[in-house]
């Protein structure tokens, strides 16, 4: 069942959702609603598939949609689908389909080959054009992987140009003066309200709040703990806030890790019985067993802490 269209207003923690597949490479579904289960009972507020650690680009076109789709049909909240391409006409054709499964809207990151600020609003023009003013969509600011570096007041601009941007997928670093910038352009009135949900794993969510974010879009291994976290600060509870932040910490940064993040997260989601195989499509990383056994060591230190990290090791 489709959740409501994305709006500006958004809070809470959309999950980031890796794709699922068997070691032969075709996509698991069965662990695809196993996880998409999980993120519903997490009490996330949404879902995005089809995201950078989603595995976007190595998938077909047919299968995106039938990704896309079977999330949605199985939820009540909204779905954001990852329609990023080299060309306009591939992300139409996406768009349009997604949309038609009944997607919320959808999230777009700039080709990296946009250098100028006038190339970045250009770039963003097109883009809502080729998808249409109706559909709702998502910046993804992620300069450490895309080698865009958006101003506060590129970001400003878009807004202004584009009413079918409401939402920021803030993950630069360091940001947290660019979340200030934002809100600031807020409330003096020289920007329209934006909804900020941070990535990066969520490794700086603790004081992303406190600046004025309204909560996360990530897919760190506890979805459940960001879940937590952004309730903590909402409710102003900033000591219990930093302090489940704390504990999760280590294994949180060990996850950031580029190249190795994906596998990171997918070995933990199979300890914690949700996928039935760590499994990416090639070409792939692949933890070895010294990189295992820190994760298992992180693992076990957090359960001292955060008894959702007390688990089964994996059969071998």
């Amino acid at each position: 069942m489709p959740g409501s269209p994305i709006t500006s207003s958004a809070r809470g923690v959309f999950a980031i959702a890796p794709t699922p597949f068997t070691p032969d490479g075709a996509v698991d579904t069965t662990s695809l609603d196993r996880l998409t289960d999980f993120y519903t009972a997490s009490g996330v507020t949404g879902i995005t598939v089809l995201g950078q650690l989603g595995e976007a680009p190595k998938l077909a076109h047919d299968e995106a949609v039938a990704i896309a789709a079977r999330v949605v049909r199985r939820v009540q909240v909204p779905v954001v689908v990852g329609v990023s391409a080299p060309g306009f006409a591939a992300m139409r054709s996406l768009t349009a389909a997604v949309m038609d499964a009944g997607a919320a809207g959808v999230m777009i990151a700039p080709p990296n080959t946009l250098r100028t600020d006038d190339q970045i609003t250009a770039y963003y023009r097109n883009a809502a054009q080729a998808i249409g003013p109706d559909v709702p969509f998502v910046i993804q600011d992620y300069p450490l992987t895309f080698s865009v570096v958006m101003t506060p007041k590129v970001i400003r601009a878009i807004v202004a140009e584009n009413p079918g941007c409401v939402m920021l997928k803030h993950e630069d670093w360091p940001g947290l003066e660019k979340i200030s910038a934002l809100r600031g352009f807020e409330r003096d009135g020289s920007m329209r309200r934006l909804s900020i949900l941070c990535g990066n794993g969520g490794l700086f969510l603790d004081f992303e709040t406190e600046r004025g974010a309204d909560g996360a879009m990530t897919g760190y291994c506890f979805p459940d703990m960001l879940v937590e976290l952004v309730e903590l600060a909402a409710r102003g509870e900033r000591e219990a806030a930093h302090d489940l932040f704390d504990a999760h910490l280590p294994l949180l940064r060990y996850e950031q890790q580029p190249g190795v993040g994906l596998a990171v997260r997918k070995y933990v989601f199979a300890r914690r019985g949700i996928l039935d195989h760590e499994a990416q499509r090639a070409p792939a990383a692949t933890l070895s067993a010294a990189a295992r056994a820190e994760v298992d060591l992180l693992l076990e230190r957090l359960a001292r802490r955060d008894g959702r990290a007390r688990l089964s090791p994996l059969a071998r």
